[in-house]
């Protein structure tokens, strides 16, 4: 019987591999890791890094001492990343031939990092799989292309097409507006496809040159993975066509933001079929309550959904996305849709992921609220009917400080998460915003200069 390892080697001798990315994902979602020869990667079996790693900020810098050494050996030791064999990709635009192999983490003991992002949603899988439960979900990722820049003060602009024009105005579903950019979209998927994403369709978004591609159902893990490494893979092909891929919940003044729209679903993994449906076709009392937990833990869950101070800006009046947790049946006023379809394939999708999110986060914070919901019978409030957006009984909260406050308050997440890891995302996200606050915006300049 072959081993993991054994997998691995014929998998990157059969495509003579000659350099293996070791990566982790960090809190934020940047990719974190070693580049090494392939003979050394076999030889070593995984790499070592710093656990402080898992608590870098966005900008790179880390959390106050206190927090880091509480939460952190003193020695600033090494954890020990182990290569899945199920989360090794190609990296079809690098020059020489090269894998992409996900790594897990674990300390010298060999017990799963509480603060890895993959562990999490691990985590939370196996209390589905406990209760004889098998989540399966559909991801949908908005993003915008745009001019490239070096000038962070400078706003973004669309970029230039193949007619050589900006494009202008709201162009929803335009196929021509999405054929601007076919060199693109071609390396997109033609690289894509090396890598065995399961990517399904490509629409253009409200927004301009605002678009979104929708990954086929399946195991959250590996979808989580296949976002990951889709991130990296549109930046890539955006680059190579002098453009700009972006990923930011609000990346431009007056347009909509980026979603990462999660469908979601619940099977009995021995017979296939849906626990989201009754015999006769009607909701089931799991469905119901899994919305109920959506409802119940997502305001303080948020910051997974939610995680900088940019995503809060989608959720302003007026930008199309949802700003509450109320639910109705295909009604995309609501944080918590119900798509039509049949009883088999009955789902919810979560509309307040921001596409900035950490996609092992927001999946296993989305699958966890669900979860609780399920065994906690919690029930719903009322389908909403019509616009949903001026509802304010379920808000969220309003901002990432109040966010952040709710979930380090939240009992129930700590008992599912982990203290260590609640404290620390929570650690790492006021670091964020202590360093974002500490930057004088073009706003200030603008009205305040010559004006207070």
């Amino acid at each position: 019987m072959s081993t993991p390892l054994d997998r691995l080697t014929a998998w990157l001798k059969e495509r003579k591999i000659t350099e293996v990315e070791c990566l982790v994902a960090d809190l934020t979602g940047i990719a974190r890791g070693k580049i090494s020869p392939t003979a050394k990667f076999l030889n070593e079996k995984g790499m070592r890094l710093p656990e402080s790693v898992l608590l870098q900020s966005v900008t790179g810098d880390y959390v106050d001492d206190d927090i880091y050494y509480e939460l952190l050996d003193p020695a600033d030791i090494d954890m020990h990343c182990r290569p899945d064999d199920r989360a090794i990709f190609l990296v079809p635009w690098a020059l020489e031939p090269t894998a992409l192999v996900i790594h897990d983490t674990y300390d010298k003991r060999g017990i799963p990092i509480e603060l890895s992002p993959r562990n999490l949603l691990k985590k939370v899988l196996k209390l589905y799989a406990e209760r004889g439960w098998q989540p399966i979900v559909a991801p949908e990722m908005e993003f915008y292309l745009t001019k490239r820049s070096d000038d962070p003060d400078y706003p973004l602009q669309p970029p230039v097409g193949r007619s050589g024009r900006q494009e202008t105005g709201r162009q929803s579903f335009s196929i021509d507006a999405a054929n601007e950019f076919d060199p693109l979209f071609e390396d997109m998927y033609d690289w894509c496809e090396a890598q065995e994403l399961d990517l399904d369709t490509l629409i253009h978004e409200e927004g301009t040159a605002q678009m979104e591609i929708n990954f086929r159902h399946g195991d959250p893990l590996h979808l989580a993975d296949q976002i990951f490494v889709f991130k990296r893979t549109l930046r890539e092909a955006a680059l190579k066509h002098n453009v700009t891929a972006t990923f930011m919940a609000k990346p431009m003044t007056g347009e909509p933001g980026s979603a990462m729209h999660l469908h979601q679903s619940v099977v009995d993994p021995k017979t296939g079929k849906t626990v989201f449906s009754n015999p006769d076709g009607s909701m089931s009392e799991l469905f119901l309550h899994h919305i109920g937990g959506l409802q119940k833990y997502i305001p303080e869950a948020l910051p997974l959904f939610a995680p900088n101070v940019n995503s809060f800006r989608r959720f302003l009046p007026d930008t199309s996305a949802p700003v509450n947790v109320e639910w109705g049946e295909e009604n995309r006023t609501v944080g918590l849709r119900v798509p039509e379809s049949d009883p088999q394939n009955r789902r919810v999708e979560n509309r307040l992921a921001g596409a900035d999110a950490n996609p092992y986060l927001a999946l296993a914070a989305s699958l966890l609220c669900g979860y609780l919901g399920m065994v906690e019978g919690v029930e719903p409030s009322a389908p909403v009917q019509g616009r949903g957006y001026e509802r304010r009984n379920l808000r969220l909260p309003l901002t990432l400080e109040a966010a952040l406050e709710r979930m380090e308050q939240s009992a129930t997440l700590e008992r599912y998460l982990g203290n260590r890891f609640t404290r620390g995302y929570v650690a790492v996200k006021r670091a964020e915003h202590e360093n974002y606050k500490r930057v004088i915006s073009s706003w200030e300049r603008e009205f305040l200069l010559l004006s207070v």
